[in-house]
């Protein structure tokens, strides 16, 4: 995956970044029966997944890189477009690795877990898991925004020009 490849990733990421910006406190916050409950959670989780592999597990720039449920309460909009700009920054980090340190299997105790947790991963794979985890709840957020009522413009990469 090059940086193209990840351009596309954050137009559909804004698309939605920006439908989510319209809403009230109320409707990011308000609970479904779907993935994390609700949608300012679940952009929560989905920058998290970011900021844990690639920021924390891979380029070891924090030892916590996940907000507690407090925090997470505490959070405004603003703050989660902060959350997912830094993980744009380990993202380019990471796209500027050699294809060697990218193939490069790191096994290492995941720093934010209080187990003994031991993980096996190259860079390359995490970076994957957080593209694809993205993706996954991107489409959960849309079936809450439309369950609150609103037409959803098309995040399919294949309607990007």
């Amino acid at each position: 995956m090059n940086e193209q490849v990840y351009a596309w990733v954050k137009i559909t990421r804004d698309i939605i970044l920006n439908q989510c910006s319209q809403l009230t406190v109320d409707e990011l916050n308000k609970e479904f029966n779907i993935g994390l409950k609700s949608i300012k959670h679940t952009l929560v989780h989905i920058a998290g997944c970011y900021h844990a592999w690639l920021g924390s597990f891979i380029l070891r720039n924090t030892d916590t890189p996940l907000f507690s449920l407090q925090q997470i309460n505490d959070l405004n909009f603003d703050d989660i477009l902060s959350y997912f700009e830094q993980a744009d920054t380990y993202v380019d980090q990471i796209l500027n690795f050699s294809h060697h340190d990218l193939s490069e299997i790191v096994m290492k105790q995941v720093p934010w877990k209080q187990d003994d947790t031991y993980h096996e991963n190259s860079a390359y794979q995490l970076f994957v898991h957080s593209v694809t985890h993205e993706f996954h709840h991107k489409g959960q957020i849309v079936s809450m925004l439309r369950l609150l009522g609103y037409e959803v413009e098309s995040t399919d990469i294949l309607n990007i020009r």
